[in-house]
């Protein structure tokens, strides 16, 4: 669409008890904001059903700017690959509205 501008997606799906740490990296490396739900899956750790607080996992959602993409990322597979469940991918996208998510210099 020729009235999007280039973005990056980053998502970060794991566990919920580390929520409130990770979202406080996201936002202190730069992130605009950030979008939290509730999900439930199976992987290489099992069936996470969300039934009961140490298994439920949450997806997080970061749209910003290649620099903060690359800031996020670096730090979450260093700080937290090692100890928890996680997946983290990062997608190229189109937004409107750039401003609320990308630092302009």
């Amino acid at each position: 669409m020729p009235n999007t501008h280039p973005c990056k997606l980053v998502v970060i799906v794991t566990e919920a008890a580390i929520e409130d740490e990770l979202a406080a990296d996201v936002m202190r490396l730069g992130a605009h904001g950030y979008t939290t739900m509730d999900v439930r899956g199976q992987g290489s750790h099992g069936p996470r059903s969300g039934l009961w607080g140490a298994d439920r996992s949450i997806r997080m959602e970061i749209l910003c700017d290649a620099t903060t993409s690359l800031a996020i990322t670096t730090h979450v597979e260093k700080a937290y690959f090692k100890n928890f469940a996680m997946v983290l991918f990062v997608a190229d996208v189109g937004v409107l509205r750039p401003d609320k998510f990308v630092h302009h210099g």
